[in-house]
């Protein structure tokens, strides 16, 4: 069995199948650099994950989880080539709020604009969501 944590993270990336301008070029935690060929490409990245214990129950265990989706684009103005993406991103991952009952809410966090000067100008617009979802205290698949 999959953590519940990797199986969010799995219904993210398959949410964002045919996200505007990027095909297939969906990374789950890539750690190799993105290619100058690869743009735009998104990446998705678990951030923090945080326990709250329920108070009425010890058998259950409520999380917050951080949830990274880096848009990832080449070109003079990186931000304004990420925001027709940035758009369709955040419409699919705010679909519904619980990716089909897996988890219980999802909203926006931060959006973050990041430029590197490569053979030419990369950027990176980062959106963070918040993720609540439940597990049982003895069992994090459940």
């Amino acid at each position: 069995m999959t953590i519940k944590r990797e199986s969010i993270l799995s219904a993210i990336v398959t949410a964002l199948a045919g996200t505007t301008g990027v095909s297939s070029r969906i990374f789950r935690s890539r750690v190799e650099a993105v290619a100058r060929n690869e743009a735009p490409a998104l990446l998705v990245e678990p951030g923090d994950d945080v326990a709250n214990q329920r108070p009425v129950s010890n058998c259950w265990i409520d999380w917050n989880l951080t949830v990274d989706i880096a848009v990832y684009t080449r070109g003079a103005v990186p931000d304004q080539l990420a925001a027709p993406i940035v758009e369709d991103v955040h419409a699919k991952v705010m679909e519904g709020r619980t990716l089909g009952g897996l988890v219980m809410d999802i909203w926006p966090a931060r959006v973050q604009h990041l430029k590197d000067q490569a053979d030419a100008t990369a950027g990176w617009t980062v959106l963070s969501y918040g993720v609540r979802y439940r597990t049982r205290a003895d069992d994090l698949t459940q």
